[in-house]
Order: structure tokens, then sequence, then C-alpha cells
């Protein structure tokens, strides 16, 4: 599943297109690399976003095409 698709089925950034905007603009790293919209996420991979001050850090833990708002936070793990 693509990057930007990935952030908006789990809830992590609200619109698609944000989320797209986020990956060209180099705010999101995957595995400590920045990563591009179209970049091909999988169980296991180490998010980091920039919102502003917060910056925000996950691991992968399910790559789903379509999932209910109460599971969403399921489909990644918080990492401090």
């Amino acid at each position: 599943m693509r990057l930007d698709k990935y952030l908006k089925i789990a809830r992590i950034i609200k619109r698609r297109t944000v989320a797209n905007e986020a990956c060209d603009s180099g705010r999101v790293l995957v595995n400590g690399k920045a990563a591009r919209a179209s970049y091909d996420v999988k169980v296991g991979d180490v998010l980091e976003i920039s919102f502003g001050s917060r910056p925000f850090k996950a691991q992968i833990t399910q790559v789903k095409e379509y999932t209910k708002k109460e599971d969403a936070a399921l489909l990644y793990k918080l990492i401090d």
C-alpha cells in the first residue's frame, strides 16, 4: 500500500492530499530516510512524522485496505 494512502487509512493524517504534501516536503521519514508518497509500506516499518513542534513516531503493525474508525489505531504502535 502507498504511504500516503496508509497515513489516511490509519487516520494519522485526515486527508490523502495532505499526506501526499507532507511526504513531498520531506516531513515523513520511513526507517530514518525521507520517503515519497509512493513508497510501499510494510509491516515493521518505522514512521517518523514532524507535526510542527511535536514529533510522531510509530511502527506499522498491520496493513489493511479498509478499516473502521475504532480499529484504525490498531494499525500502528506508538514508539517513545
